[in-house]
């Protein structure tokens, strides 16, 4: 079983990296083959070009092996920080490129767009890891916690992944080599719980 793992984190010690380094570990660990991508460090292009919004084809091989991939995944793991209540422009572009129609959604005969859409990615779970510095509290009760809305609704759900779920680790400023190794420990749990081992 194939898990796409997405790490939209510039810095290689950061929390993010080490959240999906502990994914992948975990994953492998389980029987998984993952399909691991750091953005920043493949040097993934996150412009969509307009020729390329127009015809749906992308125009480098690494797009490519993307789309393929997400088609394929059983799973799905995003792993980002909450920068203005949105991921990185990188893993935005990401998302620009890689879930295009008739990649990761359609829309029934006759409909040029306007109506539901019908999700195409069979993935049975997807789920996202994020880091913050904003309390939660504040989060929910000034911006309703968008990163939320965002993957869940705007993205999976109408991709066709409906089980989903989210973990969010804050306030990463104050944190100490403690809290974090416990944070790490809760990704592991939580994957493990939507990935449990193959059964051979």
């Amino acid at each position: 079983m194939k898990i796409s793992v997405i790490l939209g984190h510039p810095y290689e010690k950061s929390l993010n990296a080490a959240i999906a380094e502990t994914v992948r570990k975990i994953l492998q660990e389980n029987g998984y083959q993952v399909c691991f991508h750091d953005l920043y460090k493949e040097k993934f292009n996150p412009v969509i070009s307009g020729q390329e919004l127009v015809t749906d084809v992308p125009e480098d091989e690494l797009t490519r092996l993307h789309q393929r991939e997400i088609r394929e995944a059983d799973g799905i793991i995003i792993v980002h920080p909450n920068w203005w209540g949105q991921p990185p422009a990188m893993l935005k572009g990401w998302v620009d490129r890689v879930l295009r129609e008739e990649v990761a959604y359609t829309f029934p005969e006759g409909d040029n767009g306007g109506g539901l859409p019908i999700g195409l990615l069979k993935a049975k779970a997807a789920l996202v890891f994020n880091t913050s510095n904003t309390p939660k509290t504040r989060e929910e009760e000034a911006f309703g916690d968008p990163l939320q809305r965002l993957w869940r609704d705007c993205i999976f759900d109408f991709c066709g992944v409906h089980n989903f779920d989210r973990k969010m680790f804050r306030v990463v400023a104050d944190s100490s080599e403690g809290e974090r190794n416990r944070w790490l420990e809760e990704v592991k749990e939580l994957v493990k719980q939507y990935f449990p081992a193959v059964q051979e």
